[in-house]
């Protein structure tokens, strides 16, 4: 009882940003217990790593994702200046040059494989005829295996993930000869923060993001700005002059007790602030055959086309919207974020 009473206050101090006297706290608790005294990292792990962007996981299975697709699943990598990435590539049997791309960033705690299971964009790579790419955080990076996308080093172009994803994303385009007009980026919790940075930073490169649970570029700078954010909402950087505009559709749910939904709100206000021109927004009120209700939003311009997509599922927490449930931080029920997805996706080319 006396731990789980300085587990509770730990999380009270990292909430108001005291890292230290929650390090101290726990390092003195767990001395008491017995147990070996945690690294500051463990801080933002163990019993508080729940209170990061991603929901409590469940085991990964067995079997290799992709078995019940007809393509094939590969692991790859990319080494550039900033390092070396792994990453698995996902291409349909029918693949053939000039297919779109779609880049997929994982949450905390999962993997390339839990992400392709859970979000079933393989099968959907099969049908619609497209690649995907699943770049691999590692614990070395992060001990969550959580893009960092609240480090300054990590939120610009050229540098840090943002550098190697870039890599990973260009290298897919080359190898595959893929139509470098009609790449996407997508990304679930952390995974949708680090895909907006990439958007914000590569709009020469992407042709629209879709981001689920996740939170506006600059939202945070720090942990504790991070935390804060994932409560309460962060702002988001001005994308600023002379960058392209990239066209977003974001899911959320408003039950999510881990990234609140106004990061949704967040993400959309900096992408209609980017936009080329004033938008109208228009609201639909639906439920999907399950009973489930939600709400999609869309901004449009003068001539009635769609920019921007929010949709707030309700009941729904912190989990992919009309996932598989042999994949982690899935919520079957629906509506099917992945398909929205990529239909959104292939409706849009990229600029020249």
């Amino acid at each position: 009882m006396a731990l789980k009473t300085s587990m509770e206050e730990a999380l009270r101090l990292t909430r108001s940003g005291k890292l230290a006297e929650a390090t101290a706290l726990l390092r003195s608790a767990f001395t008491r217990s017995g147990g070996d005294a945690p690294s500051p990292a463990s801080v933002i792990g163990g019993k508080l790593i729940e209170n990061l962007p991603f929901a409590r996981p469940k085991p990964e299975p067995e079997a290799p994702a992709g078995t019940d697709t007809d393509g094939s699943f590969e692991e790859r990598s990319y080494s550039g200046p900033e390092g070396t990435m792994h990453y698995r590539l996902y291409r349909p049997a029918q693949a053939k040059p000039g297919m779109p791309l779609v880049v997929m960033l994982h949450g905390c705690t999962q993997s390339p494989e839990d992400f392709a299971r859970g979000t079933g964009m393989n099968r959907l790579a099969d049908e619609r005829g497209f690649l995907v790419a699943y770049p691999r955080q590692t614990q070395a990076a992060n001990a969550q295996k959580c893009w960092n996308w609240f480090k300054p080093g990590d939120q610009q172009r050229d540098r840090g993930e943002p550098a190697l994803l870039a890599g990973v994303t260009r290298q897919v385009i080359a190898e595959e000869h893929a139509d470098p007009a009609r790449v996407y980026v997508a990304g679930m919790s952390a995974g949708g923060a680090a895909a907006a940075i990439m958007a914000a930073e590569y709009p020469d490169l992407y042709a629209a993001v879709g981001i689920h649970s996740g939170l506006a570029c600059g939202a945070a700078r720090d942990l504790p700005s991070a935390m804060a954010a994932m409560q309460r909402g962060g702002g988001a950087r001005s994308i600023g002059t002379g960058r392209r505009f990239v066209p977003v559709i974001t899911f959320h749910g408003d039950r999510d007790a881990t990234v609140n939904e106004v990061n949704s709100r967040e993400i959309v206000a900096a992408a209609a602030a980017a936009a080329p021109a004033p938008l109208t927004v228009k609201t639909e009120n639906l439920r999907n055959p399950t009973g489930r209700s939600y709400t999609r939003e869309t901004s449009v311009d003068a001539h009635g086309t769609v920019l921007i997509e929010r949709w707030t599922i309700a009941g729904s927490g912190h989990a992919w919207s009309g996932g598989d449930a042999s994949g982690s931080y899935t919520d079957p029920t629906g509506p099917d974020a992945s398909r929205e997805m990529v239909r959104f996706f292939l409706e849009r080319k990229r600029a020249a």
